[in-house]
Parts: structure tokens; sequence; C-alpha cells
């Protein structure tokens, strides 16, 4: 029964390594996106979508912030301590928040668009 502990628990790490890994490559990915969107935004554009830009970063910073929860709740399987389910809870919050408030900017985009395009718009905020 303790190997099969052990397996479980070096099977685990394994995983939370892994997935921690993919949320950094999400992370680093979106930045490098995000830095040279608004970088040619700044010097080609006539005239130049931020909001845009900083709307889609933040799309991938949600999706990397759901990979760190989805290794927190791995790691709460092996020790769970208050320290860890606080940890949990922060990133679910913060995740939370973010959600709530790019929600409501990319409801508010497509209002926009809508009113620019006299109300045809044949592709969303939310589609991009």
């Amino acid at each position: 029964m303790e190997a099969l502990r052990e397996s479980f628990a070096q099977l685990t790490e394994a995983s939370i390594l892994l997935i921690d890994f993919m949320a950094l490559l999400i992370v680093v990915y979106a930045t490098l996106e995000a830095f040279w969107g608004a970088a040619s935004a700044a010097f080609g554009q006539a005239r130049p979508q931020y909001r845009h830009i900083w709307l889609r970063y933040a799309r991938w910073l949600v999706a990397a912030l759901t990979f760190q929860l989805a290794a927190d709740i791995v790691a709460s399987a092996l020790t769970p301590s208050w320290e860890d389910i606080g940890h949990l809870a922060a990133i679910a919050v913060i995740r939370t928040f973010l959600n709530y408030f790019l929600g409501r900017d990319l409801v508010e985009i497509e209002e926009e668009e809508k009113k620019e395009n006299g109300g045809d718009s044949s592709e969303t905020a939310v589609e991009r």
C-alpha cells in the first residue's frame, strides 16, 4: 500500500509541474503577443485598437489562471493544508474577478461595435 501511495505522490507532483509549465507558457506567449500587438498598434495603425489587445491578453491570463487553479486542485489531493486551501481560494477569487470584468468589457465592446455598424455586426467582440 505504501508503494501505491508513493507512486500516487510522484504522479501528482509530475502532473503539478506539467500543468504549472503549461500556465507559464500561456503567460509568456500572451505577454509577447500583447507586447507585439501594442507596439504594432502604436507605430503602424491609423486608429490603434488597444482595448482589443488588452482584452485578448486578459483572456489568455484567465486561461493561465485556470491552469494554475487546476494545478492547485491536484496539489490539494496530496496533503491539503489550510495554506493550500487559502492559496486555492485566492486564485479562484482572482479568476472570478477577472472573468466578471472581462465579460463586462466584451459586452461593452460588442454594443459599441453594433452602434458603429448601424446594428449589423457580422463579427462580434466575443468571436475574436
